[in-house]
């Protein structure tokens, strides 16, 4: 399981490795002495999609998904105003 907070020492030694899981996703948290200090994000443009995202964070242990997907969702239903002649979203 890939670590999401480090020390400041062990990112040090690590960095070149830290970089790598950034670019594949993951944000890193860097500490001192256990308290937060840094976050390593990828940078502005260097995104990836929340498919990839989350393919990543699945194959480095942080989240499973959920075995089940939704393949159908109905539309909304439209609700009726209420009795005071209102629209329930607030609209007059």
């Amino acid at each position: 399981m890939k670590k999401n907070y480090i020390g400041i020492r062990e990112a040090r030694i690590n960095l070149s490795k830290l970089i790598r899981d950034v670019k594949g996703g993951m944000e890193i948290i860097i500490t001192d002495r256990g308290t937060p200090v840094a976050r390593l994000v990828p940078a502005q443009g260097m995104t990836l999609s929340l498919e990839e995202r989350l393919k990543n964070y699945t194959s480095s242990g942080l989240i499973d998904l959920c075995p089940h997907t939704v393949k159908h969702i109905d539309t909304p239903v439209k609700l009726p105003a209420d009795k005071s002649g209102h629209n329930s979203n607030g609209e007059d």
